[in-house]
């Protein structure tokens, strides 16, 4: 799922092309895809482009006479840059955002048909797209203190809850939990001051630092290749793979269709957190410390 990093690159690459510009129409390849009826999708059509911004991970376009356009990527939705009226791909095209300047291809690389468009009006209208989350280079420590103790969960749970954190999802919840040296299965009323501190630091190093290391790679181009997965990552993505801090190899937590990775050595004092189905499998052979690993 694009993050907080993947959609300030995207709006910094649309303003680069659309800001000011018009929005001469929106094209629809699947019907499914546009989630309001009111008002029409043709109210668009026309309007310029003053300005855009994020929602946790939704992109807005913000049109004259407060027309707004709520774009939410979820898992697996990507934009293009493309020549103005170039066609929606068949298979995985959502629709197409035809500007003065080009065109913006929405696309979905997956089968859910998660990703979807809203078109709503006034400000007002935008707060239902809101979690209500605090944001990440916002947010003071207590803030985040605040938002961890709202509710008793784990970490990682937490973390990725738009609720209480604004734009945070699974992959840079990992290396965040990594940063902080802090286990993804903590529960939030038992941190400490210190805990919630380091972490309060680890979120804005890393999301900034990735930011800045997404923008780089784009350059004066558009992106691309939006993926949870780079190889620079610590631990997300990294399932046996040796951590670059302290050497330990890196382990995961499976549920269901979600994966947390973590590295015992810098995060659990050693120990290997239960994985469901591995243990499960392997009862009492499960290995439970890094020495029962090796």
């Amino acid at each position: 799922m694009p993050e907080l990093p993947d959609i300030v690159v995207y709006i910094e690459c649309l303003e680069a092309r659309v800001l000011g510009e018009q929005l001469e129409r929106i094209r629809l390849a699947s019907p499914w895809v546009l989630r309001t009826f009111d008002p029409p999708v043709s109210t668009v059509d026309g309007r310029r482009v003053v300005q855009i911004r994020r929602i946790g991970k939704r992109i807005v376009l913000g049109l004259e006479d407060e027309l707004f356009v709520v774009i939410h990527l979820m898992v697996a939705g990507r934009l293009r840059w493309r020549d103005g009226g170039s066609a929606i791909p068949k298979k995985r095209g959502l629709a197409a955002f035809d500007f003065s300047t080009g065109t913006v291809l929405f696309t979905e690389e997956g089968t859910r048909k998660r990703a979807s468009i809203h078109v709503a009006q006034g400000e007002e209208a935008l707060i239902e797209h809101d979690r209500g989350g605090v944001e990440p280079f916002e947010m003071t420590v207590q803030q985040l203190a605040d938002a961890l103790q709202r509710e008793r969960h784990t970490l990682k749970r937490s973390l990725t809850d738009a609720r209480l954190i604004s734009g945070i999802g699974g992959a840079y919840a990992d290396e965040i939990m990594h940063r902080a040296r802090l286990s993804p299965i903590v529960r939030t009323d038992r941190l400490g001051s210190d805990d919630i501190s380091r972490l309060h630091g680890a979120i804005v190093v890393v999301l900034t630092e990735w930011t800045d290391r997404l923008r780089s790679e784009v350059g004066g181009g558009f992106p691309e290749k939006v993926t949870a997965f780079h190889e620079e990552m610590a631990v997300h993505g990294r399932f046996g793979s040796t951590c670059p801090t302290c050497g330990s190899p890196v382990q995961r937590i499976v549920y269901a269709s979600n994966e947390t990775n973590y590295c015992p050595g810098c995060q659990t004092d050693g120990k290997i957190l239960a994985d469901r189905s591995l243990s499960r499998l392997l009862k009492d052979d499960f290995p439970r410390t890094l020495e029962e690993l090796e």
